[in-house]
């Protein structure tokens, strides 16, 4: 027991100095993922921009004109509310969906990079999260263009989602680097995950608000883990108001516990990636 945990606490610096000392490759890497989804097309990089405004001007169609929804407690009935606080919530539930999906087949789909001894194979969960950031401050920055027009201003809480981010981020590496090397060994995870991805987004809180949940059936819904930020992310982008500080502190806790864990597992079993692949 005691030497397990010395390696544990022994791979805490490790996972913490990586992205810094290989700062370069990452940058690269993910530059390269970012404008390789879009090589090829007429418009490339543009996409990027396109698609979360096409989204939106669906989600608004969709909401406010055919069902004509009014979101909860907060609802005022405008035609682009829904619409942004929909986009809000899928903003944050697709960083999520997009890391967790891809990371069973990371490093499968890489086997050369396993092959190489040197390479920091650690890192495939950071690319695969820089490009889905990528992705998601972009549609952020629609998000926050389509503000105006639905009649919310621009708010200095807006400032917390960095804050906010980090220990989402923080999750979400450590779920990838787990998945990442159980679907070296469990081809089937890669299946299970797109599934329970599915199931998670009807379970999150970004069709209906928390609130419209019985009382004694929400503190199940924040055992999900992306409800706790979709939430936030909208007190701070849209409602103005400050985040819950003693909430964010608890998710900042568990979030490290889980991506040191998961760092953990990753180099505890990547030395047989080589067998298997």
């Amino acid at each position: 027991m005691l030497p397990l945990l010395r390696q544990l606490f022994a791979v805490l610096p490790e996972m913490l100095r990586s992205p810094w000392r290989h700062r370069a490759l990452m940058r690269q890497m993910t530059r390269r993922e970012v404008v390789g989804r879009y090589r090829g097309s007429l418009l490339g990089l543009l996409w990027s921009f396109i698609t979360p405004v096409l989204m939106l001007a669906v989600y608004t169609f969709v909401f406010s004109v055919v069902f004509r929804a009014k979101w909860g407690e907060h609802g005022s009935g405008d035609k682009l509310e829904f619409a942004l606080v929909l986009f809000a919530g899928l903003i944050v539930f697709t960083l999520f969906s997009e890391c967790l999906t891809r990371a069973p087949t990371l490093i499968t789909s890489n086997v050369n990079y396993v092959k190489k001894v040197i390479f920091p194979l650690g890192i495939l969960p950071w690319v695969s999260l820089g490009s889905a950031l990528f992705h998601a401050l972009v549609s952020v920055a629609v998000l926050l263009i389509a503000l105006p027009f639905a009649g919310f201003a621009w708010q200095a809480t807006m400032l917390w989602l960095p804050l906010l981010l980090l220990p989402y981020l923080l999750l979400i590496l450590g779920l990838s680097w787990f998945l990442a090397s159980l679907g070296v060994f469990v081809r089937d995870v890669a299946p299970l995950v797109t599934m329970a991805m599915t199931v998670l987004m009807f379970l999150s809180p970004i069709f209906y608000p928390a609130s419209a949940l019985p009382e004694e059936m929400r503190a199940w819904l924040f055992l999900n883990p992306v409800t706790f930020v979709i939430e936030q992310a909208r007190e701070v982008l849209i409602w103005g108001r400050a985040p819950d500080f003693s909430g964010l502190a608890l998710y900042a806790l568990v979030a490290l516990i889980i991506a040191w864990l998961g760092y953990f597992w990753f180099e505890k079993t990547r030395k047989g990636f080589a067998d298997v692949l």
